[in-house]
């Protein structure tokens, strides 16, 4: 029963994120790329140049590029990309196309700087929100797996091929100050986009080499109500065999490790890591009853 709850949440997490972050994405460039001719990658930038020359709508240009693209991805990489990403296909250029008829949306900043500020953080939230559940916003991003499986070229690689190609392309029938803004927007997304794919995993890692060691692993476990690993080491001026007390925990806890560590011996060797991701027993998964209880 549990598991069957576990699969009807992990599904239901995945749908919103994926509905979230494409129709973050429609917004952010309805309201801030297109108003102000910021240059942009992807299939929207490429959607962008073709509605400037020919006129054809947006919307429907990343639809067609993006379903081309889908079902090259499903002969070259397997249906389980087509899976993963053929929601995100259908559902983003359908919001471009709502988003697209709030007139509102193109007036709320003046600005162009500001403009590709806000751009570059919402772009890399919703992204970030859609990549944390396994999916993916399609487009170029199956062009760069593509590449990257013909040529084994690096796949970040690929994809920053891609993106310069595309940005270059709108650079032609761009002024300068555009592409400064561009080069804004890109920075920012990546910053954010790496921000929330760890958004609320990342621990703290702290290592205590003390000979007290005992003492200190029985109240990381009683008081802190923390797991702990002991690690066998060896000093390096004395050579003496030694042990190390290895703990992950929550950011709010850092402080009472500390004390309590440096209350048993103030001359413990502490280090004190940030960890991106924790996963498994006590984090990812119930602690055991055998864990929890002490001698």
């Amino acid at each position: 029963m549990a598991k069957e709850t576990k699969k009807l949440y992990d599904l239901a997490r995945t749908c919103v994120s994926i509905l979230a972050g494409n129709a973050l994405l429609a917004f952010t460039v309805e309201a801030f790329i297109i108003p102000h001719g910021i240059i942009m990658g992807g299939t929207t930038g490429i959607a962008i140049v073709l509605e400037r020359v020919t006129g054809i709508d947006t919307a429907a240009c990343v639809f067609v590029m993006n379903g081309l693209l889908l079902v090259l991805g499903g002969l070259v990489l397997g249906k389980k990309l087509v899976t993963t990403t053929l929601a995100s296909t259908v559902l983003y250029p359908l919001f471009l196309g709502l988003m697209d008829r709030i007139p509102a949306l193109g007036a709320l900043t003046d600005d162009p700087l500001m403009a590709s500020l806000f751009a570059g953080v919402l772009m890399g939230a919703s992204l970030g929100v859609v990549m944390r559940v396994g999916s993916s916003t399609g487009g170029t991003d199956i062009a760069s797996l593509v590449l990257h499986k013909w040529t084994h070229i690096p796949l970040s690689v690929c994809v920053y091929a891609m993106d310069i190609l595309v940005i270059g392309g709108q650079a032609l029938f761009s002024a300068p100050e555009p592409i400064l803004y561009a080069l804004v927007l890109v920075v920012l997304q990546s910053l954010v986009l790496d921000k929330v794919m760890i958004l609320g995993q990342a621990q703290i890692q702290v290592f205590a080499v003390s000979q007290r060691h005992e003492e200190i692993r029985r109240r990381i476990l009683t008081e802190l109500e923390a797991g702990a690993t002991m690690v066998q080491i060896e000093t390096g001026a004395l050579q003496q065999r030694q042990q190390g007390v290895l703990c992950v925990i929550p950011p709010r806890k850092l402080y009472d490790a500390k004390e309590l560590i440096q209350s048993i011996d103030p001359a413990a060797f502490i280090t004190i890591t940030q960890v991106k991701e924790v996963r498994g027993r006590g984090f990812t998964l119930e602690r055991t009853e055998q864990e929890l209880d002490m001698p």
